[in-house]
């Protein structure tokens, strides 16, 4: 018997952003081990009717759930973070700390903050990261993954690293034995 546990996550609409410029949304459906849902407030905040159109067949393939903020406490805590946030990510935090899923967000500062807070550093994924275990799991090549970067880059997701080669673990590659 094999095991089927999976995390969920809950995605922002920045990483959502990114993924559909480069038409990767379907790794999501793909990465094993997770499970990614869209919060309402969230497939709202993408207003582009192409990236809607994306963001539709992503949910219609079965890639994401759309998931609902509608419990009475996490209707009052969506309410108190969207003094400081947006409603988004607001949505993503409540759903990520009332259920135990993971958050995937590229937010920084204040999101990232009340993320700690709320949901601790081990379920805090962005962008990068869903690359990485793309890149761990064979569903990309590192070439594949450079030459998204360079269009993310073109359109104001910077990256710290040069080349996704950088950032991956060499252990079990043939060029670290």
């Amino acid at each position: 018997m094999t095991d089927e546990r999976r995390t969920v996550v809950v995605a922002d609409t920045s990483v959502l952003i990114n993924l559909i410029h480069v038409s990767r949304l379907d790794l999501c459906g793909r990465l094993p081990g997770f499970e990614f849902v869209v919060p309402d407030h969230v497939q709202a905040e993408i207003t582009r009717p192409d990236q809607r159109d994306a963001l539709g067949r992503a949910v219609d393939a079965g890639v994401f759930q759309i998931v609902d903020v509608t419990d009475p406490q996490d209707i009052t805590d969506f309410s108190e973070l969207t003094s400081h946030l947006g409603r988004g990510e607001a949505a993503c935090l409540v759903l990520a700390a009332r259920n135990g899923w993971a958050i995937a967000c590229d937010e920084k500062r204040r999101f990232r903050r009340e993320a700690l807070q709320r949901v601790g550093v081990t379920r805090i994924l962005g962008t990068v990261e869903i690359y990485v275990s793309a890149l761990q799991h064979g569903l990309l090549t590192v070439d594949q993954a450079d030459a998204d970067k360079a269009i993310l880059e073109g359109r104001r997701f910077r990256m710290p690293f040069v080349s996704f080669h950088e950032i991956l673990p060499a252990a079990g590659s043939e060029e670290s034995q």
